[in-house]
């Protein structure tokens, strides 16, 4: 069983670990993101099981039991199975949760990691995430769930006053209620940001801003998953 980190978007950008193991795979459970979309350029899908089993934002996807009982399934029947993820499958791809059921199942897994897009994609679009003599530091933050909401673990207080780049994944649903919680967390509105929807792919679009304003530039550019939100001195570099 081998859990593959696909790259940011453009399917050229898995490692070439990754491509090797999903050539040499007989089933694929795979993500909507990464690769997933031009799997047919890496390697020979017609010789290949192919199992959707998307998580989409918001909509209807396979639950993480279900996935789970997949990849354990056809481990148990003979397969060499890959299990392909976009970015990196321990940065917010619930990666560790599978591989921790694979192993009380008693099945071992190989771990081909895989570029975040929380550093990739900035880098995609001109901006480094840290800058000698501007900052030394960078966060990766979740913004799936809202500042405030009850299992949120994030401290948006703390991180404003961090000095450190912020990189956001999955915070377009909730990009003004991000702003409005940095912002009352003392980071300044004036605050360099950038808005990277499909980030390394040909449609990439990025929108240059301000904290103060992006919320409403996220809603009115009408920016659509995925999308990676930077904020930070260098984020006015590009």
């Amino acid at each position: 069983m081998t859990l593959i980190g696909g790259g940011p978007g453009a399917w050229d950008l898995i490692t070439v670990r990754g491509m090797h193991a999903l050539q040499d795979a007989d089933v694929i459970l795979t993500d909507h993101l990464g690769p997933a979309p031009e799997l047919d350029k890496l390697c020979d899908v017609d010789n290949k099981e192919i199992i959707d089993v998307s998580k989409l934002p918001y909509k209807k996807s396979v639950s993480q039991e279900r996935i789970n009982e997949l990849l354990i399934s056809h481990a148990r029947a003979g397969k060499t199975v890959a299990r392909l993820k976009g970015g990196d499958p321990f940065v917010f791809g619930r990666g560790f949760e599978e591989v921790q059921a694979l192993a009380e199942a008693g099945i071992a897994t190989e771990i081909i990691p895989g570029v975040t897009s929380a550093v990739s994609v900035p880098a995609s679009a001109g901006i480094p995430v840290t800058q000698r003599g501007i900052v030394h530091a960078f966060t990766v933050v979740s913004g799936h769930l809202p500042p405030g909401h009850e299992k949120s673990l994030v401290d948006w207080t703390a991180l404003a006053q961090s000095g450190a780049t912020l990189s956001i994944i999955m915070g377009v649903r909730n990009a003004g209620a991000i702003a409005d919680a940095l912002l009352a967390g003392g980071l300044a509105g004036t605050t360099p940001a950038a808005i990277i929807e499909n980030g390394t792919l040909e449609e990439e679009r990025v929108i240059n801003t301000t904290l103060a304003q992006l919320g409403q530039k996220t809603a009115e550019a009408n920016i659509v998953p995925p999308a990676v939100f930077v904020i930070g001195d260098v984020a006015g570099l590009s």
